[in-house]
């Protein structure tokens, strides 16, 4: 899912020596080279045998090289931050670091290139260099769900949005983690060129048109680093260990000894969320889980995770999932059924090593029949592993909203 809104401006007019086919990646050291190789990739191989119009890449250093990337390995960029001058879109990959300030002059050239009508996109992390740069100031951005809460805080002005996979507003683009870079890529195609352009792009590189819902399948329910010395976080704890109860953002304003219109300032500058839909999300989260891990039924479900009713349980799950708890629920057990083999380590430790091979088929068989199998839990759906090319992020962050204007 993407969020398409129309620019908080008139479309600046593009300057007479940038060229619209142009496309300008910013690579910096230290970058992850998965994202840094999207816009490569979709921008700068020729596939006009496929139906694919072509592009221009100028792949552009935004610091002195070589420049490091993941694994130790060295580039050296064919262009520095004049190139950019050429360029109606110019693509910011992830940034290195989420605590470190990008160079002052890329930031200078970004700004130049949007004041003459180029088109902006931050990829993941990159939504911090364009916001250190000025240019989400009152818009809707969104980046990887991690870093979400982050990105709200230290750019108060942004509105940012985790639940997207990307958002396009107009002359400013920003996209979710990694794959989301993709998902962005494709929609400037299909913008550019069509539908069908996008299409023949798409199969090339054997991945969706289009994809389906938006990170909130992939957030984790961890507190966010920010908050933890803050008042807030008792409330916040509070709120998770209780979400089997039906309560409102009034209660929980009342545990924190704030008006609600406080406590809603208060909690959308620590998270990045208006409180609403934050504790939406977690209920259905906990609701995700337990269709996951548990033989409730759907109404039972919903009664466990604070919802007044299964009718708003199955409303709030659609939205955010895209699908209804039932066929959440049965397209999970498809993929991990229950007569699924227990894994070797399970098989180990409910039958010892000494033991002759057919009592271990036998183990093997029973599944999760052994005392050790029952007590694990199903593995989470779709949760990503933390980014280690970003430092200082700590753990997971909260996972939330907050809408655009």
């Amino acid at each position: 899912m993407s969020q398409d809104s129309a620019a908080p401006e008139a479309a600046r007019k593009l300057s007479g020596r940038r060229r619209r086919e142009v496309v300008a990646v910013l690579l910096f050291s230290g970058g992850p080279i998965f994202e840094s190789s999207i816009p490569l990739s979709v921008f700068g191989i020729d596939r006009q045998d496929a139906g694919v119009p072509r592009y221009r890449l100028l792949v552009c250093g935004g610091e002195e090289g070589p420049l490091r990337t993941t694994g130790g390995l060295e580039l050296t960029a064919p262009y520095g931050l004049e190139a950019i001058g050429r360029a109606g879109t110019v693509v910011v990959p992830a940034w290195r670091s989420i605590t470190s300030p990008p160079p002052p002059e890329a930031l200078d050239a970004l700004r130049r290139a949007h004041e003459e009508g180029a088109r902006i996109v931050g990829l993941c992390t990159g939504a911090f260099v364009l916001a250190a740069a000025g240019l989400l100031d009152g818009r809707p951005a969104t980046t990887h769900w991690m870093y979400a809460p982050t990105l709200a805080k230290r750019y108060p002005s942004v509105h940012v949005d985790p639940r997207e996979l990307f958002v396009d507003d107009g002359d400013v683009l920003t996209s979710a983690g990694t794959a989301a870079g993709i998902d962005l890529c494709l929609h400037i195609v299909r913008t550019d060129h069509g539908t069908e352009a996008a299409g023949a792009l798409a199969r090339r590189l054997v991945v969706p048109p289009r994809r389906s819902g938006g990170q909130e399948r992939y957030l984790d329910r961890s507190l966010p680093e920010e908050i933890g010395s803050d008042p807030l976080a008792e409330v916040v704890s509070w709120a998770l260990e209780h979400l089997h109860e039906q309560f409102d953002v009034e209660t929980l304003a009342a545990r924190a000894y704030m008006s609600r219109r406080t406590f809603d300032r208060r909690f959308r500058s620590l998270t990045g969320s208006a409180p609403l839909q934050w504790l939406i999300t977690q209920r259905v989260l906990q609701a995700q889980r337990l269709l996951e891990t548990s033989d409730y039924s759907v109404d039972e479900v919903a009664g466990r995770c604070g919802f007044r009713s299964p009718v708003a349980l199955r409303g709030h799950f659609r939205r955010q999932l895209g699908s209804s708890p039932a066929a959440y629920r049965a397209a999970y057990r498809v993929r991990r059924p229950q007569s699924e083999p227990a894994p070797a380590a399970v098989v180990e430790a409910v039958v010892p090593a000494q033991a002759g091979p057919q009592a271990r088929r036998a183990a093997a068989a029973a599944g999760a029949s052994g005392p050790a199998a029952t007590s694990a839990a199903p593995p989470e759906l779709g949760k990503p592993p933390s980014d280690a090319y970003a430092s200082g992020h700590g753990r997971p962050s909260l996972p939330g909203q907050r809408s655009a204007p």
